[in-house]
């Protein structure tokens, strides 16, 4: 065995920077979007690109409208202006998900109620009961790292108390739960498709849902005028606003889209791929005692990444942060302590929102502390984060990745005292 680079022993043989590309940039690509800068960079209607992709998007998930947005909160801002929310309504969130999931509904008015995570990272159904008002709006749930959330208790929930489901799937494009798509349970779904999810270009969303309202509401915020006009009826009560609405701008670049929907049609060999990577990773390191793999049970993946617990008392009391240094000494360049993706109770904006906003806020949202939210806490404390691979010529990184994650743990395991030198 050879030694730790963490004490200045032996390197583990380096590999050319960086070890994970995405998106595969390719000719194809290129082609694509060589055609879009000859046709237009400007689209003011559904027509073009923007409708091939959203009629391509909404065909694959079976859905009846789809609508691009220009960024992450531009179509979440969007889905909470639809459900008409109304000052001190709540919305209750997991409280472990990136911020700007929630964020969103700070402009409205109304008050994010988070809620702790289950085994699985995600909201757990309990927390939601417990924390149900007679304020209670809508549910808005993420399917963090993949993991669709446990939707049969989830949206029980929701019908029995009346209570609308928001879906934030952008970890989890085309995940499903019980055989089921995670997009198929809500009111209103959006994806991320930055640059590092699995269907990808630029910042831009997609925002779908298979009701009119909410569909027409949205489109009034994605742009004034020309494509408001021709799509909601003249007979609708929203028509007459489709050429002011909100007097925002919030559409996608056509340059974007073109590469998006090239890669639409190559998305279904992307999971399957992701899927042979992941269960290598999962085969090859899952006998080391103090990480936690991924556990799926029923749920198929989508792989936006590979996650794992660390448990310190099976790690001989090493800290997590010791190995992860010793990693990456290693040349694991790609693993990630991901605190980005973090607590929304630890959160200045969600703890002081009369500060941040005092023109809507008079009072300020019930604050919290670490534990009101012990396993969201813990999950956060303790995970890893590679990404999943998904091309062939990526074979002799994923292998060398799971040998020094190997030769890292059998120091941990046999000789942990070189972690304290």
């Amino acid at each position: 065995m050879n030694k730790l680079a963490i004490n200045w022993w032996e390197k583990s043989v380096s590999l050319p920077v960086p070890h994970y590309k995405w998106p595969n940039i390719d000719d194809k690509i290129e082609k694509v979007v060589i055609e879009q800068l000859h046709k237009t960079i400007s689209i003011y209607d559904k027509s073009g690109i923007f409708e091939e992709f959203e009629n391509n998007f909404s065909n694959y998930h079976w859905l009846n409208h789809s609508l691009l947005f220009n960024s992450w909160t531009s179509a979440i801002f969007a889905m909470f202006e639809s459900i008409w929310l109304w000052p001190w309504d709540e919305i209750l969130c997991p409280n472990y998900t990136f911020f700007a999931t929630i964020s969103p509904i700070t402009y409205n008015w109304a008050f994010p109620i988070p809620c702790d995570c289950d085994k699985d990272w995600n909201i757990d159904p309990n927390e939601i009961l417990k924390k149900i008002t007679s304020k209670t709006k809508a549910i808005i749930i993420t399917h963090m790292w993949w993991i669709p959330c446990n939707m049969d208790l989830i949206v029980n929930i929701c019908k029995e108390n009346n209570l609308l489901l928001l879906e934030d799937c952008s970890h989890a494009h085309w995940a499903e739960y019980k055989w089921k798509k995670v997009w198929t349970f809500w009111d209103i779904a959006a994806w991320s498709l930055q640059w590092k999810k699995t269907l990808t270009w630029w910042e831009w969303w997609v925002l779908s849902t298979n009701n009119e309202e909410y569909y027409y509401k949205s489109l009034l915020l994605w742009h004034y005028n020309k494509r408001s006009s021709s799509e909601i009826p003249l007979d609708h009560d929203y028509h007459k606003y489709s050429t002011t609405w909100f007097w925002l701008k919030l559409r996608a670049h056509p340059l974007a889209i073109a590469i998006a929907n090239d890669e639409l049609s190559r998305l279904d060999t992307y999971l399957q791929d992701r899927n042979e990577f992941a269960s290598y990773m999962i085969n090859e390191v899952n006998d080391i005692s103090f990480l936690q793999m991924p556990n799926f049970d029923d749920k198929l993946p989508s792989w936006y990444a590979f996650v794992m617990q660390y448990n310190q008392d099976e790690a001989n009391g090493i800290l997590l942060e010791k190995f992860y240094e010793a990693l990456i000494c290693e040349w694991l360049d790609e693993l990630d302590i991901p605190f980005s993706t973090s607590l929304i109770h630890n959160f200045d904006l969600f703890k002081e929102l009369n500060n941040v906003n005092p023109r809507l806020y008079k009072e300020n949202i019930k604050t919290y502390t670490d534990i009101d939210f012990p396993n969201s806490v813990k999950f956060y404390n303790n995970a890893l984060k590679l990404p999943v691979w998904n091309r062939e010529c990526d074979k002799e990184i994923v292998e060398k990745y799971v040998e020094w994650i190997k030769k890292v743990a059998y120091y941990v395991v046999n000789e942990p005292w070189v972690f304290k030198k």
